[in-house]
C-alpha cells in the first residue's frame, strides 16, 4: 500500500440531522449533515403514506392472490 496518499479516518465522526438529531460514526469527514434519517423518515417513522389514485395496489394484490391459489392447489 501506498504511504500518505489515503484520507484520515474519523471513529467519532458527528453526524447531524436536519430534524436535529444526531449520531457519532466512523467516516473520512470530522462532520457530516443529512437531510433525512430513520428518525424523520416516513418509513420509519410510521407515518408511511401511500398514494393510490388508480387503484394499482389492490390490482397488484389480487393477481397475487389468483397466483398463490394456483399454487396451492399444484
Amino acid at each position: 500500500m501506498k504511504t500518505d496518499i489515503h484520507p484520515q479516518y474519523n471513529s467519532q465522526a458527528k453526524v447531524q440531522c436536519a430534524c436535529g438529531n444526531t449520531w457519532v460514526t466512523g467516516s473520512t469527514s470530522a462532520t457530516l449533515e443529512v437531510e433525512i434519517c430513520s428518525k424523520c423518515h416516513p418509513f420509519y417513522s410510521g407515518k408511511e403514506k401511500i398514494l393510490d389514485t388508480s387503484g394499482r395496489v389492490d390490482k397488484f394484490k389480487r393477481r397475487q392472490a389468483k397466483t398463490e391459489k394456483k399454487t396451492l392447489k399444484s
